[in-house]
C-alpha cells in the first residue's frame, strides 16, 4: 500500500511575470501541500516576493495558471482570495496601524469575518453587539497565542520590531486562514527572536495550517520546513526536502558562487 499524499493547496503551473523587457519569473512550477511548511528561498532579486504577489492576487501573471484549493485565481481580486479561499499573507515591511492599539489592529483584521454588516453595526443591534464581543475575544485569543496579550492596550507603533512582527502574524491568524503566507517574518529579528519565531511557525502548522514562507535565515528555514523551493533569476532551480536542497550543486552555486563547497544552511 502506498502512503497517502497530502492534497495540494497551492498549484502554480508555468507561471511567468514580465515587466516590459524584464522577466521577473519564468515558467515557475510550485506545489504547496496541505498542513505543511513550504519555504520559498533564493538570493535577493530572485523573484520571491513577485511570486507571493501573484499567489495572493496583488498582481497578475503574464502567463501560466495559479490554483488555490483547486480553484483558479484568474481574475480574482486580493480581497476575494482572502475571504473565499482563506489565503492570507504578511509583508516584508511591517504594515500596522501605529496609532491604534495592538488589540485594535487585530480586531480590524477579525472584522473580515464579520456578518453583521454596516447597518446593524451602526445601529448597535443585539446581534452586532454580540459579534463585537466575539471579535474582541478572538483578537485576545490570537494575541495570547503569539505571547502579546499583555501588550493589547499598547499603541502598535511603540512596540519593538520583533513584537510588531508578532502582531502581524496575530492579525493574519485572526482572519481564520487555511493557508498563511509569511514574507520574511524573521527579517530584523535577533537570533533568540528568530528561534522563538521558528517554534511559533511550527505550532501554527500543527493547528493544522498550511504555511508558505519566504525567508533568508537559512538555519530557521532548514529546521522547520517540510519542503523547500529555490528561485534564482526568476526560475525554480531546485525543490524538495531541506536536506536534498542543501546538497544540490545548483543551490550552492546560486548562494555562494562557483568554487565554494558549503551548503546554504552553513
Amino acid at each position: 500500500m502506498t502512503a497517502a499524499v497530502a492534497p495540494v493547496v497551492i498549484s502554480c503551473a508555468g507561471v511567468s511575470r514580465r515587466f516590459g523587457g524584464l522577466v521577473a519569473l519564468s515558467d515557475v512550477n510550485l506545489t504547496v501541500l496541505r498542513n505543511g511548511i513550504t519555504a520559498l528561498i533564493g538570493p535577493n532579486g530572485a523573484g520571491k516576493t513577485t511570486m507571493f504577489n501573484l499567489i495572493s492576487g496583488l498582481d497578475r501573471p503574464s502567463s501560466g495558471r495559479i490554483e488555490i484549493e483547486g480553484r483558479s485565481t484568474d481574475g480574482m481580486p486580493a480581497h476575494a482570495i482572502v475571504s473565499a479561499l482563506r489565503l492570507v499573507r504578511t509583508f516584508q515591511n511591517v504594515r500596522l496601524y501605529n496609532q491604534l492599539t495592538v488589540a485594535d489592529n487585530v480586531r480590524i483584521a477579525r472584522h473580515t469575518r464579520s456578518r453583521s454588516g454596516f447597518v446593524r453595526s451602526t445601529l448597535k443591534l443585539p446581534a452586532a453587539r454580540r459579534e463585537e464581543r466575539d471579535i474582541t475575544a478572538q483578537a485576545m485569543r490570537w494575541l495570547e497565542f503569539v505571547g502579546l496579550a499583555h501588550r493589547a492596550n499598547t499603541l502598535a507603533g511603540t512596540l519593538s520590531y520583533g513584537e510588531q512582527r508578532l502582531v502581524e502574524i496575530a492579525r493574519a491568524l485572526a482572519t481564520e486562514p487555511r493557508c498563511l503566507l509569511l514574507d520574511e517574518p524573521a527579517a530584523g529579528l535577533n537570533s533568540q527572536e528568530t528561534m522563538e519565531l521558528g517554534k511559533l511557525i511550527r505550532t501554527i502548522r500543527a493547528m493544522p495550517m498550511t504555511v508558505l514562507l519566504i525567508e533568508h535565515k537559512m538555519d530557521m528555514v532548514m529546521s522547520i520546513s517540510d519542503q523547500v523551493a529555490v528561485l534564482n533569476f526568476g526560475e525554480v532551480i531546485a525543490s524538495g526536502t531541506p536536506s536534498a536542497v542543501q546538497r544540490d550543486p545548483r543551490v550552492i552555486e546560486a548562494y555562494l558562487g562557483k568554487g565554494e563547497h558549503h551548503s546554504p544552511g552553513d
